[in-house]
């Protein structure tokens, strides 16, 4: 299993009346994870959609624990559970300054040739970076 972590803080933009994370934004705080999570390995998103491979989310999945606030620093924890095969699975954990859990899910996203939009392998790189990780 891989897994890696990630730290933003909440901006004021991202919040409701309450102060509290829009539950709106955690699919935008989960794709700033993964890109940073695959990142991290030395795999580039850019670089993959160049070479003619897309990455859309198929399902997506989000567990509300308590709220996020305005301006924590909260932590992303990613996990890829498997290696990937037409289909990549990420999992999340988010926790605030107090290293308490305040939501979790998931998504699954599907690896597509960019000019057919044919589902396809993921790219040989990406495998390779992942694979001592399994």
């Amino acid at each position: 299993m891989y897994q890696a972590e990630t730290q933003l803080r909440v901006r004021y933009a991202e919040t409701d009346q309450m102060s509290y994370v829009y539950y709106g934004n955690y699919a935008m705080y989960f794709e700033v994870a993964r890109v940073e999570a695959m990142r991290s390995i030395g795999f580039s998103y850019r670089q993959m959609e160049d070479e003619g491979v897309m990455m859309p989310v198929l399902e997506s999945h989000f567990k509300y624990i308590k709220p996020g606030k305005y301006d924590e620093l909260l932590t992303i924890k990613t996990r890829i559970p498997e290696l990937p095969g037409v289909r990549i699975r990420f999992e999340y954990e988010v926790y605030n300054e107090e290293n308490e859990l305040i939501t979790e899910g998931w998504t699954i996203l599907t690896f597509l040739k960019k000019e057919s939009h044919r589902p396809t392998r993921p790219p040989q790189n990406l495998l390779d970076l992942l694979k001592s990780y399994f």
